[in-house]
């Protein structure tokens, strides 16, 4: 694929019923009404020169190169700031407009360095070969900015104001796309120039590295460093990002098979042309250092690792899980999914799981963030995703933001969500901690319900208890789409006083008068839309909260239309994917149960295997059961249980009873410091395959370089069911997508011909939807017929303060770490957060003597820890928060194994702890300290065995 660039049409493009018909260079082109000249001009196939427009933000008029001559009026108007009229006549081509533009030029270029022009690749010097340039008539005496001093402070692009023609697209796009602020024009007249928040370094400011001022500026003026330093790439590959579950579309840009830079592709749908720090700029750790790419075997895990080839260490694996099975029984073997992988990869391993080693052991860590909303939203609704696409969110009146963070956790949609907010949208936040969206720029939420941590359900049960008691109800919409018995029986329930926002707001901490006023705005605020993540899933009422919230929203109509809906923010790249492809031990692919008969039947048909009709175990279960004596192997392929379950003791336990502990990985890991065998993965640059996103949208994966390793993920996965008797033939993935399309009602209409036209398609897409699948769901109709509402009895988590540990600490994600980090702490993210802190109120910090940077003891009922203290407040008093994106901060030590009812999701938000000030790293630290010396050692000691040369069994 070349380096091709996307068509830039200027301006905006308008949405609008009306049209005008214009004449262009004597060209008739007709655009719907608001469309400006130079979009309508560009439309027709007429360039015009420009370099302060871009179609992303809107017309700003300043550079004076757009100008045309419009038949009848006097003057050269700016074609990027005057609309398209019925009958116009333009001209963008004269003797006149050729002399205006090349005046205005060499006044640019009178101040810009002349080398810089040299074999660059930005749209100003597209523009000096357009417009012909041949001499700068003012000379290059004059006051210039040439000797400006450049700013290098960003680890990842570098600013010259030397060549900034202050065309204001930057500051723009950070205030249009972003929606940050952080970039302003500084100075009057010649002494502008663009300055990072009060004249600071890009480092020090507000500025959160999405790349959009990169992205924006024509004249190289701020430009990737690797772009500065590897110089321009020659071709381009579309493929998704294998950070969080927005799933943005990028051009991977590359010189042979180096990558030279990620950038946002405008024709993705769920990010329309931005990106954030993660996917922008943190992709070197797919080339780092701590790649391993050789497979390794070793005996015991206090052995060093033994270099071997890939058909040693897959017969070596194969031949550990089969002794397994002939001593300790068929079920003694399991396997676990990855959400960094892609769905192909996915839906092989559960294969492998139920067919080669013939049980239902499988299980994905979907298990610990979004299990909850499969469960709720299947007893609900009738289907296990978010009903909505990102872009309906422009059309939302009310924005309920509960247990989510997105402007650090899902900053892409984020920047949607709050130039929705600028524009007028409400807000209400429902979190126990001051997110940003509570108060930012531009953007200040109508409530913040600042609940304690655990009290979700009886939150969302007082609104319902609002909105039934004041007739708040959407009764036509109930009537007509819902199930009467369940709605009576549920109305019934949350009019009763015990759920009245009064009588609830001793457990919740929300003062009455706030909930009520929540209540009655999302109620009757027009459009309402829900958006939720991890803070409400990861509870031990994670499934009715879930329930509780698909019920409010039945109850005022807000499901099934734009601007409304119930949208489960995805925490991972494919975790809704990894869902989709069959990872749960009671579900077969398409969420279909694995007791059904009929269904089982025509897998068994596919894979030419009986089925077990039995659930597995799931990942809690597979701990439980290892310690026992009963589970002694699992295949884990792209997961860090040790580092993302909950009470890592009983995890790393867990593991260190198995025999033989595979994990594909692409580094060693701390799962990978308990296992046997290593067998090296690829990162998404490396494969062929689709992702999903948490809007449903199955977007592409493209091998942008061969595998580090020789083999892509789905390949080992091959050559291992293989080497246990159950060979899969396929030469591709597409082949694979072609067979889970067969089997899957849901995506029947998949394929990769139809996703490489159409760029993405969202599921369900079949027969029965448009040919790019189901954008919204529930229109017209739930998809289990009516709607169910559940009641949700509000039940107090077991894990109580008490004098001994009277804190409640709660966790999240930040902006530049993505999950347990193992990417993103290989990348230069860690200038802005290299260590987990402990965010504690200042009263509760004064009451123990803590200071703003104190190393602090965290201690709980299963286990302590020890991390610096951030005074902040953020947190109210007697709750504490902190991050979990790097292993020696034991975040997940001291979290308990308490989880959710139906779905054994983990309590990670409600912990019961005590802080206080300490001296040195907690025993638990200590002894992790010696544990990864220990196994680091073991990697560097690592040797290549002769061929044949395996452990003894």
């Amino acid at each position: 694929m070349s380096l091709d660039h996307d068509i830039d049409y200027g301006t905006p493009r308008r949405d609008s019923a009306d049209t005008v018909t214009l004449e262009v260079d004597g060209r008739s082109i007709t655009v719907p009404a608001g469309t400006s000249v130079m979009r309508a001009a560009i439309e027709a196939g007429q360039g015009v020169p420009k370099l302060c427009a871009t179609d992303s933000l809107d017309a700003w008029g300043s550079c004076r190169l757009c100008l045309v001559e419009i038949e009848g009026r006097k003057g050269y108007p700016a074609s990027c700031t005057t609309p398209a009229e019925a009958g116009m006549k333009v001209r963008t081509q004269s003797d006149k407009l050729q002399s205006l533009r090349q005046n205005v030029m060499e006044l640019y270029l009178s101040d810009h360095p002349v080398d810089s022009l040299e074999g660059a690749a930005n749209e100003m010097h597209d523009m000096v070969q357009k417009i012909g340039v041949q001499e700068v008539r003012y000379g290059f005496a004059g006051a210039n900015h040439l000797d400006a001093q450049k700013d290098e402070s960003n680890p990842y692009f570098a600013y010259d104001p030397a060549k900034c023609i202050v065309c204001n697209r930057c500051v723009r796009a950070c205030e249009e796309t972003q929606g940050t602020f952080a970039l302003t024009i500084e100075g009057r007249g010649f002494e502008s120039r663009v300055s990072a928040s009060q004249h600071e370094s890009f480092i020090d400011s507000e500025c959160v590295s999405c790349g959009a001022c990169v992205q924006a500026c024509p004249t190289g003026s701020l430009l990737e460093k690797s772009v500065i330093s590897l110089g321009m790439p020659s071709k381009s590959v579309v493929t998704t990002c294998a950070y969080c579950g927005v799933g943005c579309g990028f051009k991977a840009e590359v010189k042979g098979e180096q990558v030279i830079r990620m950038t946002p592709w405008k024709d993705g749908k769920a990010n329309e042309g931005h990106a954030c720090v993660k996917g922008r700029f943190a992709w070197g750790y797919a080339t780092h250092a701590d790649r391993i790419t050789t497979p390794m075997i070793r005996k015991k895990i206090t052995d060093p690792w033994t270099e071997v080839s890939w058909d040693e260490a897959i017969a070596y694996a194969a031949g550990e899980f089969k002794r397994i099975q002939a001593q300790h029984g068929r079920g003694a073997v399991g396997g676990i999914t990855s959400s960094r992988c892609t769905n192909e990869e996915t839906y092989l391993v559960q294969k492998l799981v139920r067919a080669a080693f013939g049980n239902n052991n499988v299980d994905t860590c979907a298990r610990v963030c979004h299990s909850p909303t499969g469960y709720g939203l299947g007893q609900t609704y009738g289907t296990s995703a978010g009903t909505q696409t990102f872009k309906s969110v422009e059309k939302a009146d009310v924005i309920l933001v509960i247990g989510a963070n997105p402007t650090d956790a899902h900053p892409v949609f984020a920047s949607r969500m709050k130039r929705r907010l600028r524009q007028g949208a409400r807000l209400i936040v429902v979190d126990p901690r001051r997110i940003d969206l509570v108060k930012s720029p531009h953007v200040r939420a109508d409530f913040h319900l600042q609940l304690q941590p655990g009290t979700n359900v009886a939150v969302i049960t007082a609104m319902a208890h609002v909105v039934v008691t004041e007739g708040l109800l959407a009764a036509d919409y109930i009537a007509e789409r819902c199930d009467d018995k369940s709605f009576q029986q549920w109305r019934e329930f949350v009019a009763r006083p015990d759920n009245s926002p009064e009588a609830m707001e001793a457990v919740t901490g929300v003062p009455a008068a706030e909930l009520r006023g929540a209540a009655r705005l999302y109620a009757t605020g027009g459009n309402a839309a829900i958006y939720y993540g991890l803070g409400v899933t990861e509870h031990a009422q994670g499934s009715t909260a879930v329930m509780a919230i698909a019920n409010l929203a039945m109850a005022t109509g807000n499901v099934g239309r734009e601007g409304v809906g119930v949208n489960p923010l995805r925490g991972q790249n494919n975790v809704q994917g990894s869902c989709d492809m069959g990872s749960f031990p009671h579900e077969l692919p398409g969420y279909r149960h694995i007791s059904d008969s009929t269904v089982r039947a025509d897998f068994e048909a596919a894979w030419g295997v009986t089925l077990d009709p039995e659930p597995g175990l799931r990942i809690p279960n597979m701990f439980d059961a290892a310690l026992d004596g009963s589970f002694k192997g699992l295949y884990c392929q792209g997961e860090d249980i040790v580092q993302s379950d909950p009470n890592i003791q009983h995890v790393a336990s867990a593991l260190s009873a198995m025999e033989c502990l595979v994990v594909q990985d692409i580094f060693l890991n701390e799962t990978a410091k308990y296992a046997h065998v290593f067998l090296p993965g690829s990162s998404f640059l490396e494969k062929d395959g689709t992702f999903t996103n948490a809007e449903r949208r199955i977007s592409r994966v493209r091998k942008v370089m061969a595998p580090l390793a020789g083999l892509a993920d789905w390949e080992v996965t091959l050559r291992l069911a293989e080497a246990l008797g159950y060979p899969m033939h396929y030469e591709h993935p597409s082949q694979v997508m072609a067979e889970i399309a067969a089997l899957t009602p849901t995506f029947r209409g998949v394929n990769y011909e139809k996703i490489d036209r159409l760029g993405s398609v969202q599921w369900p897409c079949n027969d029965s939807t448009d040919e790019a699948g189901t954008a919204i769901m529930h229109m017209g109709h739930f998809v289990r017929g009516k709607g169910r509402f559940i009641i949700t009895q509000y039940v107090a988590s077991e894990e109580k303060v008490n004098r001994k540990y009277p804190l409640l600490l709660t966790t999240g994600r930040i902006l530049s770490q993505y999950n347990v980090g193992a990417q993103t702490r290989r990348t230069p993210n860690n200038l802005w957060h290299d260590e987990d802190k402990l965010e504690i109120h200042p009263h509760d910090a004064e009451e123990r003597g803590i200071r703003d940077g104190d190393w602090v003891g965290i201690t709980s009922r299963a286990g302590d820890t020890v991390q610096r203290a951030m005074v902040t407040e953020r947190v109210a008093p007697g709750v504490v928060y902190t991050t979990f994106h790097f292993p020696e901060s034991g975040a997940n030590v001291i979290t308990t194994d308490a989880s959710d009812w139906a779905t054994n999701c983990p309590e990670y938000k409600v912990t019961a702890v005590q802080v206080m000030k300490v001296a040195q790293p907690s025993d638990w630290q200590q002894r992790y300290s010696r544990f990864n010396r220990q196994q680091l050692d073991l990697l560097r000691q690592r040797h290549h065995a002769p061929h044949g040369d395996v452990p003894a069994k």
